[in-house]
């Protein structure tokens, strides 16, 4: 299938200037995406920190700030290899085997799918801390935040994810881009 997507860019320019407007599009769109789950993440913090939300009110029962961080903990130890992993699979399988347009479209229902495994647990996890008062929540949230960053939408990814683009391609551009 990447012979296919280099030689159908290649040889189709018109449509690759379609395609690249899509290209551009969904990134635009992904990026955005990927601001809100982090400006979520954050506002969540600052609502609890600033006394919107409340703070500690699992701190007294001890059976039910138990059950709050063991669910926290197993979402995310969940979430995090699931979301890096079916990403990985469901492009191998399907995502490759598609039209290059459909396959884009394809490509962003499947990054906001793992954008939402993670932002689920960051979620949990952070009211889980400030429920609770314990760090563990905290270290959670942590784990998930940084295993978003995995996730960050960018050209050279999609078009390498996709096989628009050999790794040695993608490797040469972002060292001409550095220049």
């Amino acid at each position: 299938p990447t012979a296919f997507y280099r030689n159908f860019i290649k040889t189709n320019q018109p449509i690759n200037r379609i395609m690249e407007k899509e290209i551009k599009r969904i990134l635009s769109a992904l990026r955005l995406e990927y601001g809100v789950f982090w400006c979520l993440c954050v506002l969540t913090a600052v609502m609890y920190e600033t006394d919107i939300l409340p703070q500690g009110i699992l701190s007294d029962d001890a059976q039910t700030a138990y059950m709050m961080q063991v669910t926290g903990i197993l979402l995310a130890v969940l979430f995090i290899p699931l979301s890096l992993r079916m990403f990985h699979l469901s492009k191998v399988r399907y995502v490759s085997k598609l039209p290059v347009m459909d396959a884009l479209k394809s490509y962003r229902r499947w990054s906001e799918v793992r954008l939402c495994l993670l932002l689920a647990p960051a979620l949990l996890n952070l009211s889980v801390y400030y429920w609770t008062m314990d760090t563990a929540g905290l270290l959670c949230a942590g784990m998930v935040l940084l295993a978003s960053l995995f996730c960050v939408p960018g050209r050279n990814r999609l078009q390498s994810e996709l096989g628009l683009i050999q790794p040695e391609e993608s490797e040469a551009k972002s060292a001409d881009d550095a220049e």
